[in-house]
């Protein structure tokens, strides 16, 4: 059994990330603020919100100890907060400037991984806050990134599709097509398992993308025999773009978060759908279990985080119980979609006014944008980029007819 036991509503825009800490729940926006409650009632802590950021803030993580937290933002910095006082510790600027879409600490927090819109992925030392090494992939913005629990490597994933793993010297070990139109997520569970032979130890890797996919990997890396990557399976169930996935912190379970504004939890080890979950109103961003407890939250452009709360002794007989009321339920996702009658497509927002486009324009930058939201924005002497907070490098604004026509 699931149920939801709390809903948080206190950000102004959409939700793109949340985490938890043993005792905590951090939650961050487009609102350009980080949020933080207490496990124990969910009230938000007195020092939150965290300002800083000057525009949107896309990710947000604790250290595996929760006694620091980090977040990151279109403004090019990662920044350390104590989340105990809300005190903030350092910021670290991306050198290139460009907007930092993810950020993670490795697991033994010694270090911090920030991948930005300009395919550079940068380590930090946590400590020092100095940059230790710094790399970068071939195409696409970076938007995803996941540590092995063993510290020896890490997993970036890009908006072209790309799963790319680096050593922790930041050497490039290998790097696959995924996703044919774009990785939006990835995670690797924190439990590995043996192959009983040789006595080799794995670990599962989900990634998520724009093609609607969920897709399981099998990671194995030792320094004597080197790394190998093998697909094993994709997961059915969205009918849309999955923008965001995450495993239970026992290696049990999977969540998944999707444009068709289901959740859907997962059997990780049968692959069955165990539930789906359909309170959100508008695209799923973001989910995460919390640490040795029976919870997840789940963040949404709704503006919401919704918390969950699972009764795990039922959760095998209803696995079985469900089935056939979970098969219903993705058709009805997937008629709901298709109509497209409960909402507009994100691509047809403006990003400066979150409205729909009458007028679209392309400026230099690459983004659509209202024609009218768009002139004001450089009239006010603002050249730069509403999205990337870069320079322009021209004030020209190009009629965008293809989206016109795709909006009438």
């Amino acid at each position: 059994m699931v149920k939801l036991i709390h809903t948080i509503a206190d950000h102004g825009d959409d939700v793109n990330c949340c985490a938890f800490s043993s005792s905590l729940l951090a939650t961050c926006s487009l609102d350009k603020t980080v949020r933080l409650y207490s496990l124990s009632d969910f009230i938000e802590l007195p020092h939150s919100p965290l300002k800083f950021h000057t525009y949107a803030v896309h990710w947000c993580c604790f250290s595996p100890s929760g006694h620091i937290l980090a977040s990151c933002s279109t403004d090019g910095t990662t920044v350390l907060w104590n989340p105990q006082n809300g005190q903030m510790l350092a910021v670290m600027e991306q050198p290139s400037g460009s907007p930092v879409r993810v950020c993670q600490f490795s697991p033994d927090s010694t270090c911090v991984v920030s991948g930005a819109a300009d395919g550079t992925v940068v380590l930090w030392n946590a400590q020092s806050h100095k940059l230790y090494r710094c790399g970068s992939v071939k195409d696409g913005s970076l938007v995803a990134c996941a540590f092995s629990p063993d510290g020896n490597f890490f997993v970036t994933g890009s908006s072209c599709g790309d799963l790319t793993v680096w050593d922790d010297k930041m050497r490039c070990l290998h790097s696959e097509k995924a996703h044919d139109l774009g990785i939006t997520c990835c995670d690797i569970s924190s439990q590995p398992f043996s192959d009983g032979e040789q006595g080799l130890h794995f670990f599962r890797l989900a990634s998520c993308g724009q093609d609607c996919q969920i897709k399981i990997w099998v990671v194995s890396f030792t320094h004597r025999l080197g790394f190998e990557l093998k697909y094993k399976s994709t997961l059915s169930g969205h009918c849309a773009p999955v923008l965001a996935c995450a495993f239970s912190h026992n290696g049990q379970m999977l969540v998944s978060g999707s444009v068709d504004k289901s959740v859907i939890v997962y059997d990780i080890n049968t692959e069955n759908i165990l539930h789906i979950l359909t309170q959100h109103t508008r695209y799923v961003t973001t989910c995460a279990f919390a640490p040795n407890s029976h919870l997840l939250a789940t963040g949404s452009m709704d503006k919401t985080v919704n918390i969950w709360q699972f009764d795990l002794e039922t959760l095998a007989q209803e696995s079985l119980g469900l089935r056939s009321k979970v098969l219903r339920k993705i058709e009805e996702l997937r008629t709901e979609v298709k109509s497209l009658s409960s909402g507009i497509p994100d691509e047809f927002i403006c990003p400066i006014t979150r409205e729909l486009m009458k007028d679209p324009v392309i400026a230099s930058d690459g983004y659509s944008y209202e024609r009218e939201a768009m002139e004001n924005w450089i009239s006010k002497k603002k050249r730069t980029s509403p999205m990337t907070n870069l320079v322009l490098s021209s004030m020209v604004l190009t009629p965008n007819r293809t989206l016109k026509m795709a909006i009438n």
